[in-house]
């Protein structure tokens, strides 16, 4: 009866650990999209635009003190939100270009859906994993929120806005969680660039599947798919 019992099992080896932590740490980092940004001369002008265009007003988010910048907020799902941002006449410019081009914008620049966020679990894997920079990386802050995020030196927004900037929360809950639920849902965005290979080789790491979809533009266009309780609408660049 002894030689039909089973064979114990030979202990695991110090080897077999090393390359199951090894594939561990090799496990690339989550991306998704996280939010889209409006931006405008003011946030008066911005939430006019939003409410034109989704039949919803954004709420009041909160200040960026290194960027001299507010924003307001809308809820787009769980993990996402619409974001309009513009320059806080409030608040001492800052000592750099501020983000999102906003330094740009002059009295004749109407509100526009200017670029898009992804969220990464690891910004700095994330970053290191692209065939080109989408800025430095920065810690910012609104409130008591705090988060990482790709800012170029010059404040300008990569491949004219097409290209996202990526982000890292540092708070177990997504900021939208909190934010007042419209009906709204982010379906997708479309991405044209005159560089259509090179946008799609960009995005390519960051593995967002069929959330976002890439074709050839004379010129940076992004428009995005938004349901709302009225239907399908659309925010463009």
């Amino acid at each position: 009866m002894a030689d039909d019992a089973p064979a114990p099992t030979p202990p695991a080896s110090p080897h077999t650990h090393a390359r199951t932590h090894a594939r561990k740490d090799a496990m690339p980092p989550r991306c998704h999209l996280d939010h889209i940004t409006v931006i405008a001369q003011t946030l008066d002008e911005g939430a006019r635009f939003v409410h034109a265009a989704l039949g919803v007003a954004p709420q009041t988010g909160g200040e960026h003190p290194r960027m001299g910048t507010h924003n307001l907020l809308l809820r787009l799902g769980d993990s996402a939100f619409l974001e309009v941002i513009a320059v806080n006449p409030l608040a001492p410019p800052p000592a750099r270009p501020r983000w999102f081009a906003l330094d740009s914008l002059d009295a004749r620049s109407a509100p526009a859906l200017a670029t898009w966020v992804v969220r990464s679990s690891d910004i700095h894997a994330t970053q290191a994993e692209l065939p080109e920079t989408l800025g430095e990386i920065e810690a910012m802050s609104r409130g008591a929120l705090n988060w990482l995020i790709t800012i170029p030196a010059d404040g300008s927004l990569p491949l004219g806005g097409v290209a996202p900037t990526l982000i890292e929360w540092s708070t177990a809950t997504h900021p939208a969680a909190g934010l007042r639920d419209h009906g709204l849902s982010l379906l997708g965005l479309e991405l044209c660039h005159p560089e259509p290979e090179r946008l799609a080789n960009l995005l390519q790491p960051l593995e967002l599947g069929n959330i976002v979809a890439v074709s050839g533009a004379t010129s940076p266009r992004l428009l995005a798919r938004i349901m709302t309780p009225d239907g399908l609408k659309t925010l463009s660049i």
